[in-house]
């Protein structure tokens, strides 16, 4: 899938389509002034083809209103919109030819993003083309903020899609993994809107997986995926939770599918300290810092060179991180500066039921998990005996 960048103030759908219901009527009036012109035309066994150059009110009518027959699909992700994962996931729905497919995903990899939503700041939402899509859009934002202005009407011209499908991620999202990860927050942040979701993600595992392996991904995938389009339109389709679907490192030797229950799996986190010039990122923090403040000294080139660098040194004064100091203390001890990196590894899993989703999964199915935003009545109810047993007084 390639992309490129096209700026336009209105959606590219809703262009489109006024387009094309313009030149649809033009078309519908020439040509009954021809028919009245030519009687023998119905008489004809053989019409002229339309070439690709040339319209028929038929064809143009089948073109305008083809698309809105079709059930309205959002695609998003986690890693960014030009992953391989949403490349080969919009590709089999595009080849497919069953959905009206929209995309809205963030412009960079935001996999581990959780379920955060940018405040206070402007986001960016920058159209481009994709082969089959009827519109895509690139947004400077979590997953978590594309759905949520996706689903808001201010890009799309439609209400709202028939089924939002965040994917593929490269990578398990099983267990607490679910709660990290930014495409199971863009599903959520659709369910939340109520708009019906999937998750799908590959068990991803370097030096095993490859890119043929996502395509097979997404082919594995297509017939839950009309099922749950079919069940929506019927309303059948559950509409308390998303569903994580999570398919085995070989796709195509997949087991089938396995309903299966969140785990207690997660990835082990691991701090590690890394000297300042070992991290090239953290050694040259200031650096960068600096060229920043010069850039923005040089913006204002009718400004004095005193006051420039004013702005400059304070500036510098504002970025630096440096350790809580001593209350109390008229002159603190030195700051200290540390830097560390977050290490991501697999922990082995023992004694794990089979209904669970990591072991599932590992066992060669395709886990497909409800994650609900209700409160299990359970919970509730080993809360309230807690409770009376907590607060009881003698």
């Amino acid at each position: 899938m390639t992309t490129s960048v096209k700026n336009n103030f209105l959606p590219p759908s809703l262009i489109s389509n006024l387009q094309q219901v313009l030149i649809a009527r033009n078309d519908v009036a020439d040509a009954g002034v021809e028919q009245s012109s030519n009687n023998d035309i119905h008489d004809d066994p053989n019409p002229v083809a339309f070439n690709a150059s040339s319209s028929s009110p038929s064809s143009l009518q089948s073109n305008v209103y083809g698309d809105c027959e079709k059930e309205i699909v959002l695609v998003t992700n986690g890693e960014g919109i030009e992953s391989s994962g949403l490349t080969s996931l919009v590709e089999a729905l595009v080849r497919d030819g069953r959905f009206n497919v929209h995309v809205c995903a963030p412009q960079s990899d935001r996999s581990v993003s959780g379920h955060s939503v940018t405040i206070r700041e402007t986001l960016a939402a920058r159209s481009i083309e994709i082969s089959g899509v009827t519109a895509a859009y690139e947004v400077s934002g979590t997953p978590a903020d594309c759905v949520s202005l996706a689903l808001s009407g201010a890009l799309f011209s439609w209400t709202k899609p028939a089924l939002v499908i965040s994917g593929i991620n490269r990578g398990s999202s099983c267990g607490h993994n679910m709660f990290y990860s930014g495409a199971v927050a863009a599903a959520r942040e659709a369910l939340i809107c109520g708009v019906p979701s999937l998750c799908i993600s590959l068990n991803w595992k370097d030096g095993v997986s490859c890119e043929n392996d996502l395509k097979d991904a997404a082919n594995v995938c297509l017939p839950l995926l009309y099922a749950a389009i079919r069940d929506i339109k019927k309303g059948n389709f559950p509409k308390t939770c998303l569903l994580n679907v999570e398919i085995p490192t070989c796709p195509i030797a997949n087991k089938g599918f396995k309903v299966t229950r969140q785990s207690a799996w997660r990835s082990s986190l691991r701090w590690q300290a890394v000297a300042a010039n070992r991290h090239p990122s953290a050694g040259n923090f200031m650096s960068n810092q600096q060229s920043l403040g010069m850039k923005l000294a040089q913006l204002s080139r009718d400004a004095s060179a005193a006051g420039a660098a004013r702005r400059f040194n304070s500036h510098r004064k504002n970025v630096e991180i440096e350790s809580v100091g001593i209350a109390g203390k008229v002159n603190p001890p030195k700051t200290l500066k540390k830097y560390f990196r977050l290490e991501l590894s697999e922990k082995e899993q023992e004694d794990i039921e089979e209904d669970l989703d990591f072991r599932a999964l590992e066992n060669g199915f395709v886990a497909v998990t409800p994650c609900s935003l209700t409160t299990e009545p359970e919970i509730q109810n080993v809360l309230s005996n807690w409770m009376a047993t907590a607060l009881a007084t003698d």
